[in-house]
């Protein structure tokens, strides 16, 4: 299973990740509100255990957050508070499970194997990621860094394929042999078009353009910096 354990604490952390990573799962970790909000929008994760204390906002905010950007993780929140208005607040604010601090690593594993049991793995195939962008397949919705992009479903069907096969550069021609069947119903000035749009929607000022021109050849999808 991957796993984003979002906590502050590094002796917690570390003890946490240790077993974690004996169990065979996946493990990633984020130490404050922002950068988890970041990692679980970046990443495509079975769970996410969450602090509720955090620094630059806390666990409730992150919550929301990821919810709003139709992140499917499920999660289960961790926190010393063992008030019932809390665990009832996060409950219903998305949260699939709730475990007071301190606890014991044994349930804690317990808890994650029954989340695992009850939502299965995340279907990569129907949410693509790259970079800042997520691409829900099922919903048909397109987020940037936490905020939803309306796409007309023509430009959905444009994205996806750069989506799906990321580090390729797609010529105008095979762009619209995929999306338009019939050779009279398309020119490749079309694709142009189409493209210049995207960038308008999903472009942010002062940064590259998400979908770079490979000169003499097409398009590609601009790989995210290292």
């Amino acid at each position: 299973m991957k796993i984003l354990l979002v906590e502050d604490q590094a002796d917690l952390v570390r003890h946490i990740e240790r077993a974690l990573k004996q169990g065979d799962h996946d493990v990633e970790v984020a130490t404050d509100g922002p950068g988890a909000v970041d990692a679980a929008i970046a990443g495509l994760f079975d769970l996410i255990l969450l602090d509720v204390n955090l620094p630059g906002f806390d666990g409730f905010e992150v919550l929301k957050r990821i919810r709003e950007a139709s992140i499917p993780s499920r999660v289960l929140m961790l926190t010393a508070r063992g008030e019932v208005q809390d665990r009832v607040a996060g409950l219903k604010a998305g949260a699939d499970d709730y475990l007071t601090k301190p606890f014991a690593v044994d349930e804690l594993l317990a808890r994650i194997d029954a989340l695992g049991r009850r939502g299965g793995k995340i279907e990569a195939s129907r949410v693509l990621s790259e970079g800042p962008i997520i691409m829900d397949l099922e919903r048909h919705r397109v987020m940037r860094n936490g905020e939803r992009i309306d796409l007309s479903p023509r430009e959905f069907e444009v994205l996806q394929i750069f989506m799906t096969e990321p580090s390729r550069t797609f010529t105008r021609d095979e762009i619209c042999e995929r999306i338009w069947e019939r050779e009279h119903e398309y020119d490749t000035r079309t694709v142009e078009i189409f493209i210049m749009r995207l960038r308008r929607k999903l472009d942010q000022k002062d940064e590259p353009s998400v979908i770079t021109t490979v000169r003499g050849i097409g398009y590609s999808l601009r790989q995210p910096e290292t």
